[in-house]
């Protein structure tokens, strides 16, 4: 069969069936401003005049949400064009000096799109409607933008990415859309490597949130159940190019950091082993860094088997939020 397009509506679509008897599809769509719902249309001719056939989110829509657009910027050392997805706070799309918080996906072969989620790993809207404004870079190593952008995070697996991302927060405080002064990041799994990388390279962060990210490389290769991404991410294996395990690893990077740091993980990930986090912690604690960690029992890496350890997260992180973000530690 031949591949065709076909116009529908702005979103994503995600979960689609066919008919093994008709010419009827059904699937799940969302945008920035739709939350999930299950359409069904006769064939798909009809894509574009969908309709959704439950409400199961329809509190949403009752809601002052916040509103989304697409921002871009440059990584200066290369001329690289990155861009994201800023969600404003509900009332005040398009102001100017908000406080930012730089929302970092996981993957690290993922991507913010155009959708709605609303859960404690995408936290976006939620932290938003605590009056900040939010940022959600698709770094390099994103999907989405084609082959070279995602294979160039091979080698520089944390450095070249987090690189993308400061660039993007020296754009919106140049721009004078966010507050220098007011600066918060966070992200889980690889938005937590990254979270973890870039609080060794500035202190301009008021605020970390890091769940599941790794910070010494070299013994996370060992104890992953995925050794293969850092074969990949890096270069080769710890043997093989030790120098680049060390350059990307925070570790030796912590005695940077001053950002206070909340820090959460399963006691039962293999993914991004659980040691990864004590450790962070044990250097912050010699350090003498404000921080706290969370260790969520019977919990592997993606926090699902207690509904309620996401909601206790969320929760913790924005209490973190609310009593360090607005707290300059610049001179």
């Amino acid at each position: 069969d031949l591949l065709t397009e076909q116009n529908g509506c702005n979103g994503s679509y995600e979960n689609v069936v066919t008919s093994s008897n008709s010419s009827s599809i059904a699937f799940v769509h969302s945008s920035f401003d739709e939350p999930k719902e299950v359409y069904v249309i006769d064939n798909i001719n009809q894509l574009q005049y969908a309709r959704a056939i439950t409400e199961e989110n329809k509190l949403f829509k009752q809601r002052q949400l916040p509103k989304q657009k697409v921002y871009q910027w440059v990584n200066n050392n290369d001329g690289r064009r990155i861009e994201g997805i800023l969600h404003y706070p509900p009332g005040k799309f398009e102001q100017k000096n908000l406080p930012l918080f730089v929302l970092i996906h996981g993957g690290p072969f993922a991507a913010d799109v155009n959708n709605f989620l609303a859960g404690w790993y995408d936290c976006s809207r939620m932290i938003a409607t605590e009056d900040w404004l939010v940022l959600q870079p698709n770094y390099r190593g994103s999907t989405g933008y084609g082959d070279l952008f995602l294979s160039e995070i091979s080698d520089n697996m944390v450095s070249l990415p987090g690189s993308d991302i400061l660039y993007g927060v020296d754009s919106l405080v140049r721009d004078g859309i966010a507050d220098g002064r007011k600066l918060g990041v966070g992200g889980y799994s690889y938005g937590g490597f990254l979270t973890n990388w870039i609080i060794t390279q500035t202190i301009r962060f008021n605020v970390a949130l890091t769940g599941a990210g790794g910070i010494e490389l070299v013994s996370n290769w060992g104890t992953t159940d995925l050794s293969i991404y850092g074969d990949y991410l890096l270069g080769g294996r710890p043997w093989q190019v030790p120098d680049k395990y060390h350059a990307e690893s925070a570790i030796y990077r912590m005695n940077k950091i001053r950002t206070p740091t909340h820090m959460v993980t399963g006691k039962n990930d293999i993914r991004v082993p659980t040691s990864q986090s004590i450790i962070m912690e044990r250097a912050l604690f010699s350090l003498n860094v404000t921080h706290k960690l969370l260790i969520f029992p019977g919990e592997a890496h993606l926090l699902s088997n207690n509904p309620w350890h996401g909601k206790i997260k969320l929760r913790e992180e924005l209490k973190w939020l609310h009593q360090y973000g607005n707290q300059s530690i610049l001179n």
